[in-house]
């Protein structure tokens, strides 16, 4: 399973063993389209959602409900809802299209192993892995409890994060990988709101930190400015 299906690689790095104890991103390389503009910062696409829901209400945190519940069932919603879309993207997300897991502004995410090591893989299995270290965290009794009266364990909140950063790089690696396949497709209002509703949770309840959601702070910017219209 996986936000990109995983195919085999030709690099040295696929063929690896990875482990996904940690993430870090490099400036480096170039991006896999080589795009020198960005299609989704234009007006007619940028003003383009699927609903006009006040985000905000969906966001914050409801009276009287438990902070950590409602992460939780924040974090299982959006990845049901990333992984859907990716997976609907993941024809176009091979080795030899995206031979680095990319964003914008030539930033290219790269794993990090049990010893340290950090190891660039092609952008799908870098998403596959990604999909399924969330996968097993959500799955995971002692991290995410599902029954009455369970305590939710300490760092709770740390893996939150992690598990938002790696939603957020897969939302970035579309936009700039695979927009125009977005737009033939007729995703791109659907996109939006994702974006939009997954950039505000973090936001308000503090799981991403600025340099984390760099490559898109022009994109956030404009959605926010067309949410005010």
């Amino acid at each position: 399973m996986g936000g990109c299906h995983s195919y085999p690689s030709a690099t040295d790095a696929d063929t690896k063993t990875l482990q996904p104890s940690d993430v870090n991103n490099e400036k480096m390389g170039i991006n896999n389209n080589n795009l020198e503009e960005r299609p989704y910062l234009q007006e007619q696409h940028v003003c383009q959602r699927i609903t006009h829901t006040d985000m905000f209400a969906l966001t914050a945190l409801p009276p009287g409900i438990d902070r950590a519940e409602w992460l939780a069932s924040n974090t299982v919603a959006f990845f049901k809802h990333v992984n859907l879309f990716s997976s609907a993207l993941s024809e176009f997300c091979t080795p030899s299209t995206c031979p680095t897991a990319c964003g914008p502004g030539n930033t290219i995410y790269v794993w990090i192993d049990d010893h340290g090591r950090k190891l660039k893989c092609s952008a799908p299995l870098y998403f596959d892995y990604a999909m399924s270290y969330i996968q097993d965290l959500l799955t995971d009794e002692e991290v995410f409890p599902t029954k009455a009266g369970s305590a939710f364990p300490t760092g709770f909140v740390f893996l939150v994060q992690k598990v938002f950063l790696l939603l957020f790089r897969t939302l970035a690696h579309i936009y700039w990988s695979h927009y125009r396949e977005t737009l033939s497709l007729g995703l791109q209002a659907h996109l939006n709101t994702l974006f939009t509703h997954l950039t505000l949770f973090c936001q308000l309840h503090a799981l991403l930190e600025t340099e984390d959601t760099e490559p898109l702070r022009d994109l956030i910017t404009a959605l926010g400015q067309q949410s005010e219209t």
